[in-house]
């Protein structure tokens, strides 16, 4: 048995998902329990080849659903597995790793203070990344876990891309710098990418288009990350459906002095109150943006969707610069991966890198790995659904096997 069980636990939510590392990757189940420390806790889970099942429960904490998941899984009715044994190991998403992790890493008490020395870089994410290995330790105490960092693949940024011009001592000091995220989704859709196009990773220019309600797009050259979008969190860079990305740090400064706001408010207005909700005043779903301008001619929402394809375009437009040129365009992400009106928009006044844009194979295509530019296209574009758990999966499985047939290297010398 080589299950893995992926875990993404939030601050109120737990994703999910147990795939079959032995068998082609077979997602045995998915799910997601939200609300989790509130009340009306609902857990969503769809095991394969049964019905759906769902359960609303007052949950207090990460651990308490977590126990509630593992009951799902081994459950007669729903369940897919028939005993905790089942499960070969444990990833999880972990959000921050500062300069710490460079590679996803089996969990022990070092890792797991390193995770906690991050929490001050990712305050909303890494505390409940932290909750949900701990709890799994409790729980499952005899199965090995593994972190795997949203930025450990832009560690290969080079230092005059992952800095900021401020005093050095605040480096030295607290690391503050680019960091960057959606690292395991980016690392995905390009060897998705170069692998369906039979490019070689090592002799490619990619730039690698993360669209959804959280957005960054990487520049990777040669297989490696070269600069990404977000920053030391992921407010900065694109604009995004709550976020509003690139922002004049003295504007930010005069509006909290004009509105009298404190850091929490102000943390409130550039990440759930900007963005394309903060233009359009109307959703941060690009759909409910998309119907408002082009189906009732909605000034502000059109406002807001030429300012997203604008800013998206402009940083496509800078990491050509940066890498050289480019080879492969690729989109994903909810809006990436769904949205073929913004696809065509972004790659027509792309035109001039030598992007042929085949507008028949990208009509109506959502959420399928295609190609969307002509075969005679000097630059290719390709829509590549992410799926981080399958990245996080790959790496559990392979460090954790690593980790066995080093214990039984070590068992054989020690019978020698």
């Amino acid at each position: 048995m080589m299950n893995i069980l992926v875990l993404n636990c939030g601050s109120s939510s737990i994703k999910y998902q147990l795939i079959d590392m032995a068998n082609n990757a077979d997602l045995l189940a998915k799910g997601l329990f939200e609300r989790v420390g509130l009340k009306d806790s609902e857990l969503k889970h769809q095991p394969k080849g049964k019905e759906p099942y769902m359960l609303i429960k007052d949950v207090s904490n990460h651990e308490a659903g977590i126990e509630i998941i593992l009951k799902a899984l081994l459950d007669p009715n729903h369940g897919v597995i028939n005993s905790f044994n089942d499960i070969f190991a444990v990833g999880h998403r972990v959000a921050h790793g500062g300069e710490k992790f460079s590679a996803s890493a089996l969990i022990n008490d070092e890792v797991k203070k390193n995770i906690e020395q991050c929490i001050e870089l990712a305050p909303l994410h890494n505390p409940a990344n932290l909750k949900g290995i701990i709890s799994m330790e409790k729980l499952l105490p005899k199965v090995p876990q593994v972190a795997v960092f949203d930025t450990a693949y832009h560690q290969t940024m080079p230092k005059h891309a992952y800095m900021y011009p401020l005093p050095y001592n605040l480096y030295e000091k607290d690391k503050i710098r680019r960091y960057g995220f959606h690292g395991t989704s980016h690392k995905y859709v390009f060897e998705k990418a170069c692998d369906s196009l039979f490019m070689r990773k090592d002799h490619v220019k990619a730039i690698t288009c993360h669209l959804g309600n959280g957005a960054s797009i990487a520049a990777i050259k040669n297989g490696k990350s070269i600069d990404t979008s977000m920053g030391l969190t992921p407010v900065e860079g694109l604009m995004m459906g709550t976020r509003c990305g690139d922002l004049d740090v003295g504007a930010l400064l005069y509006i909290m002095n004009k509105q009298n706001l404190d850091i929490s408010e102000t943390n409130t207005l550039i990440n759930k109150k900007s963005g394309v909700l903060g233009i359009s005043g109307i959703s941060y779903d690009m759909r409910d943006v998309e119907n408002a301008a082009w189906k009732d001619s909605n000034k502000r929402a059109q406002l807001a969707l030429d300012m997203y394809y604008y800013r998206i375009i402009k940083y496509i437009g800078s990491y050509v610069a940066a890498m050289g040129g480019v080879d492969l365009l690729i989109f994903t992400g909810g809006v990436g991966e769904n949205g073929p009106e913004t696809r065509e928009i972004i790659c027509k006044k792309l035109e001039f890198l030598g992007i042929e844009f085949d507008k028949e194979k990208n009509i109506g295509l959502r959420g399928k790995l295609e190609l969307i530019s002509k075969h005679e296209s000097q630059v290719k574009v390709m829509v590549v659904p992410t799926n981080e758990e399958l990245v996080i999966a790959h790496d559990t499985l392979k460090i954790v096997v690593h980790l066995d047939e080093k214990n039984k290297q070590e068992e054989e010398e020690e019978k020698m």
